[in-house]
């Protein structure tokens, strides 16, 4: 659909991060998953764009960060920067 790529910080055990995970992996975007708790650097990116938090999921698509999008915003940040 797009070779922009979606990257979808989470961690195990949210909730949040399950309910966007399953559209996501249906979506037919490029969806890279990377988990907060198992690297390091992954959870300092998150807190750079949550104002030092870990809040998860943080998705980062192109140069826009979104904490705790929902779909729709994750879908228009993609044909956004597929537009681009």
């Amino acid at each position: 659909m797009s070779n922009v790529e979606v990257e979808f910080y989470w961690r195990p055990g949210c909730g949040f991060c399950a309910a966007l995970e399953r559209p996501l992996s249906k979506s037919g975007f490029t969806v890279r998953a990377i988990n907060i708790w198992e690297d390091p650097a992954a959870a300092a990116r998150v807190r750079e764009v949550a104002n030092g938090n870990e809040t998860v999921p943080t998705v980062i698509v192109g140069s826009t960060a979104m904490v705790n999008p929902s779909f729709a915003e994750v879908e228009a940040a993609v044909k956004a920067a597929s537009a681009g």
